[in-house]
């Protein structure tokens, strides 16, 4: 039977800076990239200390180990669908397996996971941003642009459909990485120091956005005036009257405290997150047939699970703050408007990047 191990000197854990107000920020992959010049030192440095080997070992009859990755604690959505995922691994295989899941960021962030698993070294499944796979997918990073779902029932509805099969495939073929299951579900809301309940009441508004380029784009086709500032300096911009809002999920607003500058959380919810759960395809061929059929179950069942903690959560921690006085949501009544107003938009980065396709399939869902 198949074991393995991973021997590693220091693990890299994420550090961050220090925040508005003693607020503690998470890591944000898709806004805060590493420079190429520390990354390849801090990726040769890991690869350097880890050493990952799957050996053929008859006469021991030792179980198989596979190792995961999340930049989390065992609090986070992310982590407890990987343990999820662990869990009904052991319960379809039904034989002695061994699973090491290293968190906070032990083994670098989801960019390093994911070269790890297209090399078939140190990391076997992990949770990854699909913008982490645009090297090998151009459509990929297209599942978590904004404007893409109408609302969260929508959002299930693509996801329960196998609609982004295409993508999965293109991955799978080009990296070598099977998105087995889909998590996420923590939806995006604009957060401003004045209340925004309509399309007339959002034109004009000075809001930050993330760097990709179809932020700004979508953003200004909505009538908004968008302007791409670093993560950690949107607190203080809205302080200063420099924008007017931000747009975050949940736990960002309150861990960044974006709600002493922004209490008022318009609910425009133009973004519904999608984390795929990876499996190194290189790991995988190596796998008995009946671990592999296992694998495969448990990955959908998982992302159907941390699509449901995330969701729940994402929902729970905005009444918590509404109730402790910390913000108010805000309805917004032009949300059927406001994604016709970017749908052109979408239409035509869709078509640039070859995901025209699967966007008038989940348009027409």
């Amino acid at each position: 039977m198949w074991s393995g191990h991973l021997t590693k000197c220091d693990g890299r854990p994420f550090r961050d800076v220090a925040t508005p107000r003693g607020a503690i920020r998470s890591a944000n992959l898709l806004e805060e990239p590493m420079h190429p010049f520390l990354r390849a030192a801090a990726r040769a440095a890991t690869l350097g200390a880890l050493a990952l080997t799957l050996s053929f070992n008859v006469a021991g009859q030792q179980p198989i180990t596979l190792h995961g990755a999340v930049q989390f604690n065992d609090d986070h959505a992310f982590t407890k669908a990987l343990v999820k995922f662990e869990e009904l691994v052991k319960k379809y295989y039904g034989k002695p397996i061994n699973f090491v899941l290293h968190k906070n960021s032990e083994l670098g962030l989801e960019k390093d996971y994911f070269a790890y698993m297209n090399q078939g070294i140190s990391v076997d499944y992990g949770i990854v941003s699909p913008a982490h796979m645009s090297t090998f997918s151009k459509a990929a990073p297209f599942i978590d642009a904004p404007f893409l779902f109408r609302d969260l029932d929508h959002w299930n509805k693509v996801l329960d459909a196998d609609t982004l099969k295409p993508v999965a495939d293109e991955v799978a073929q080009k990296a070598d990485v099977m998105l087995i299951g889909f998590a996420g579900g923590g939806t995006r809301n604009i957060f401003a120091n004045k209340p925004v309940h309509n399309m007339a009441e959002l034109r004009g508004l000075k809001v930050r956005v993330q760097g990709a380029p179809i932020w700004s784009k979508t953003f200004a086709a909505a009538g908004m005036s968008p302007t791409v500032i670093a993560y950690d300096e949107i607190y203080n911009a809205i302080q200063n009257g420099v924008i007017q809002a931000g747009e975050n999920e949940a736990a960002g607003v309150e861990t960044m405290k974006f709600y002493e500058v922004g209490p008022n959380l318009n609910m425009t919810q133009h973004a519904i997150t999608i984390r795929p759960i990876c499996f190194s395809g290189k790991t995988f061929k190596k796998l008995p047939p009946e671990l592999q059929a296992a694998i495969i179950k448990a990955g959908k069942e998982a992302g159907v699970y941390g699509r449901q903690i995330e969701s729940s959560e994402d929902t729970a921690k905005l009444e918590a703050m509404e109730k402790a006085g910390k913000l108010k949501r805000i309805a917004f009544t032009d949300r059927a408007a406001l994604k016709k107003a970017v749908d052109p938009v979408m239409a035509d980065y869709a078509k640039e990047i070859g995901a025209d396709a699967i966007y008038n399939k989940i348009n027409s869902m």
